[in-house]
């Protein structure tokens, strides 16, 4: 199996060469940037990643996306050591390659997103409010607050995504993962919009919101399974 172009890069394949990494390389800059532009990081906060066999491109600490070219690559290996590029690989290095050891993920974002980081400040999790919830594997976690950039922050990520494919930051922003990039990111839009739905039902004084229960999620969950286009 091989990369495509943009789309599908992030599947596994071991033997990929010079030309799958320039790819998904150029993915990566086109979805970093694309957090900024639709308004989920401000300047150069967040990160993006993406795995090619057992290397992890990454974005790089502290250069704003539009400045990236094909020659700033930065990757590292699973252990963390820098094998392409370099530029200084993101902070939150330690936090993505936690993520890659302990799931199938192929790509990862993080984000400074303003609904879901303030969600992170209000509950434990995010309430059931829509069933596209059960598209993240289910009411998505609060990890508590540890220094950005730590290992204990890395480890309070794994924990909140246990059976789950996203979850919110507490202070701090979101993180999804997917098997592409274009998966990963949609999941970010996704819980993104479900933050700021939640906040806005329960702003409305004197009302609560209807909340999803265990048995409509299950439902959701089947339903979803077969949603879209299938080969």
């Amino acid at each position: 199996m091989t990369y495509s172009r943009v789309n599908g890069v992030g599947e596994d394949d071991r033997g990929a060469g010079e030309p799958a990494v320039a790819d998904a390389w150029e993915a990566l800059v086109a979805t970093a940037r694309r957090t900024v532009a639709e308004g989920l990081v401000v300047g150069t906060s967040g990160n993006v990643s993406v795995r090619v066999g057992d290397t992890v491109l990454v974005t790089p600490s502290g250069v704003p996306y539009d400045r990236l070219a094909p020659s700033d690559i930065t990757g590292v290996d699973l252990d963390g050591r820098q094998v392409l590029g370099t530029l200084v690989p993101t902070s939150e290095l330690p936090m993505h390659l936690a993520v890659y050891r302990a799931t199938d993920a192929r790509a990862v974002v993080h984000t400074h997103a303003v609904h879901a980081t303030a969600v992170s400040l209000l509950v434990p999790e995010l309430p059931p409010v829509h069933y596209m919830t059960a598209a993240l594997g289910g009411p998505v976690r609060v990890a508590p607050y540890a220094a950005y950039g730590t290992e204990e922050l890395a480890r309070s990520v794994l924990a909140a995504l246990t059976d789950r494919t996203a979850c919110l930051l507490q202070n701090h922003g979101t993180l999804t993962y997917g098997t592409s990039l274009d998966q990963a990111y949609d999941r970010t839009a996704q819980l993104e919009w479900m933050c700021r739905l939640w906040l806005t039902a329960s702003s409305v004084p004197n009302h609560t919101p209807s909340l999803l229960t265990p048995a409509q999620l299950t439902e959701a969950t089947k339903r979803l399974h077969n949603y879209g286009q299938h080969p």
